[in-house]
């Protein structure tokens, strides 16, 4: 199974929790699609501009913070990703609930924690 992960609210700061996600998401030989407001590149993938069109999304791993997730629910929603990760911090019960009811499973777990003790794919 091809699980291409969307990081949305990317960062080319290497301290950021995002860029880390990237990083160890393409180590882990997982297809990884940044995207942000900051221009730049995480290792070889390069962040795209917030609701650039992409295809074939199996995880959506958010890392944006819920007040600014609003702007993203449609385009998350018309994504139709197999799974969203909350990660900590972007908790969000309106989004939750969203999802739930386009049938699109969510969980609240990091996706650095699920990638380093290979749960990820599971």
């Amino acid at each position: 199974m091809d699980y291409k992960t969307l990081v949305l609210g990317a960062s080319p700061n290497p301290e950021r929790y995002a860029y880390k996600a990237v990083v160890l998401l393409t180590q882990t030989k997982i297809e990884a699609v940044a995207m942000g407001v900051t221009e730049g590149t995480i290792g070889s993938v390069p962040i795209l501009k917030p609701f650039t069109a992409v295809e074939g999304i199996h995880t959506l791993s958010l890392y944006l913070a819920p007040d600014r997730q609003k702007a993203y629910y449609e385009y998350i929603l018309a994504l139709k990703p197999q799974r969203v990760l909350f990660n900590p911090g972007t908790e969000n019960n309106e989004l939750a609930q969203l999802l739930s009811q386009a049938e699109i499973p969510w969980e609240h777990a990091c996706t650095l924690v699920l990638l380093s003790t290979n749960q990820y794919q599971t």
